[in-house]
């Protein structure tokens, strides 16, 4: 019988022989299935490469900020599934699933990206709206007369 994975993260062997190392991140409604594999810096989102999936490079330097932090660009592929949310909630998502990934893989890693705050989910979601209201705040227009 298979041994369960957690929720946050699992290390497992891929189809090739090799050994992957996976971990979710979420932002808002968006949801970063990340897996990191041994190799030369090549990334994939969604079967696309980071340039083609990310047109702004802000959002490109976000996603990969991580990596970035420890200096480990050039010595892991990584391969992305994300969806919901918008093109930034989603490059945050993977920035924290990148962030939880490292310290699987470096468990020394954890202080240092505690620090830059790679690790703190953002709690902040859309609020619901409310009836009576036209908003989740925003009450209807009163008038005196």
């Amino acid at each position: 019988m298979p041994t369960p994975k957690t929720k946050k993260d699992s290390t497992t062997a891929s189809a090739t022989g090799g050994r992957y190392h996976s971990a979710v991140g979420r932002r808002k409604t968006a949801v970063a299935r990340v897996r990191l594999i041994a190799g030369s810096g090549v990334v994939q989102v969604n079967g696309r490469t980071l340039d083609g999936y990310f047109a702004l490079p802000h959002l490109r330097r976000v996603a990969l900020a991580p990596l970035k932090e420890m200096q480990m660009e050039k010595q892991y592929d990584l391969s992305v599934r994300v969806l919901g949310g918008g093109f930034s909630a989603q490059a945050e998502a993977i920035r924290l699933g990148l962030a939880r990934v490292l310290i699987l893989i470096t468990p020394e890693a954890k202080k240092r990206l505690r620090v830059s705050g790679f690790l703190t989910r953002d709690p902040r979601v859309v609020e619901r709206k409310k009836y009576g209201l036209k908003k989740a705040r925003r009450a209807p227009q009163w008038s005196k007369r």
